[in-house]
């Protein structure tokens, strides 16, 4: 899978293949639609405005972001329903920064304990109603309650003043290994399901059950049984925030969410030394690449005409300094100043690292977009 990089690349630069990205973008929107369910795409990844409209064009709801600043670029450009899914402490400057924004946007936030409902609703005072996504643990153990929790959390935001829209979710265990992203999905299900049965016992509506990730976004099902009672564990999900899709990375391949053709973007990086027999080195390290490994993945991302072939080759990038990859690869030899496309790991922190996209159709150059929410952490 080699890609069709374009000449005189400045290295190390993102480049997108903007047919593949519009092909995942029109996929990805087509499937939940046939599934009844709501696309509300996750925006960390691509920090794109560019992006983000074509998503829209395709039929995305509004988007999802993870912090305050990406909410403000995206409200700047006129995307008018965001929803923060984090459970952000509105202390300080955020404060007044969500009053502003929910002036201006439909602004829903992630909500996981008493003690952040009773900021938000301080926050929230003299502001549009802001509405809240109560956020459940599934299997990830990161952020999030377990369903039975769930009624005391929406309980303290109705006290803070906010209005209880619904429960959410994040599968993040779909990423363990490749066949994880099936019972992740079941648990996602499972767990909204029981979240919107203890929000409903204690007298709340529930008009949203949000669920997200790339690997598990196509294995939701929205069938109800008679007079809306819950036909089963997978019935209930209702929007899915997926957002790597729109790129694809070396994870989504190796969990057999999508194809190697599939992968929209990469980093283009210049071999700038040969330091021996099957190793040599490019001019992206940390500072371009992410750091992230996996247990099923060697190294820290992959050449795109080895990926998918099980890097039996080792034509994987074996260490990263700040700005040094070593790249081990017994069959392949570079020569000095070519220019080679690298596949990461995980391509949201990576697109984060860089300013701008170069854009691309068949190997040639057709727009420059800048990453808009770039360094947005607060």
């Amino acid at each position: 899978m080699p890609w069709k990089l374009p000449r005189d690349l400045d290295t190390p630069t993102l480049v997108i293949d903007l047919d593949v990205l519009e092909a995942n973008v029109a996929a990805m929107a087509t499937d939940l639609n046939q599934h009844g369910l709501a696309l509300r795409p996750h925006a960390k990844t691509h920090k794109s405005i560019e992006v983000a409209r074509r998503q829209r064009d395709a039929g995305a709801v509004g988007l999802t972001v993870a912090t305050v600043g990406e909410a403000e670029v995206f409200a700047a450009a006129g995307f008018d329903d965001l929803f923060i899914a984090y459970p952000l402490v509105a202390l300080g400057p955020k404060a007044k920064r969500l009053r502003t924004l929910a002036e201006h946007v439909r602004l829903r936030v992630g909500v996981d304990s008493p003690e952040t409902a009773a900021m938000l609703g301080h926050a929230a005072r003299g502001a549009p109603g802001i509405e809240v996504l109560i956020e459940l643990d599934s299997g990830q153990h990161r952020s999030g309650v377990t369903p039975p929790d769930a009624a005391e959390v929406a309980a303290a935001c109705r006290k803070a003043g906010l209005r209880v829209v619904g429960v959410f979710t994040f599968p993040g265990h779909a990423y363990a290994g490749p066949g994880s992203a099936a019972c992740a999905a079941e648990d996602e299900a499972r767990v909204l399901s029981e979240g919107e049965g203890a929000l409903r016992a204690a007298g709340f509506d529930v008009e949203v059950r949000s669920g997200g990730s790339t690997p598990t976004a196509r294995h939701a099902s929205t069938s109800r049984g008679p007079a809306g009672a819950l036909a089963d564990a997978t019935a209930v999900v209702d929007e899915q925030r997926p957002g790597v899709y729109v790129f694809n990375d070396r994870v989504q391949v190796a969990l057999g969410r999508c194809r190697p053709e599939d992968v929209a973007l990469v980093v283009a990086a210049t071999v700038v030394s040969a330091v021996g027999p099957g190793r040599f080195v490019v001019d992206a390290g940390t500072k371009a690449l992410s750091p992230e490994r996996f247990d099923y993945l060697e190294g820290f991302g992959s050449l795109t005409d080895r990926l998918g072939s099980g890097d039996e080759d080792g034509a994987t990038i074996a260490r990263l300094a700040e700005h040094h990859g070593i790249v081990e690869s017994p069959a392949y030899r570079p020569v000095l100043g070519e220019v080679v496309a690298l596949v990461p790991n995980h391509v949201c922190p990576v697109v984060d690292h860089f300013d701008s996209y170069v854009v691309t159709r068949n190997g040639r150059v057709v727009d420059r977009w800048p990453v808009d929410a770039r360094g947005r952490l607060t």
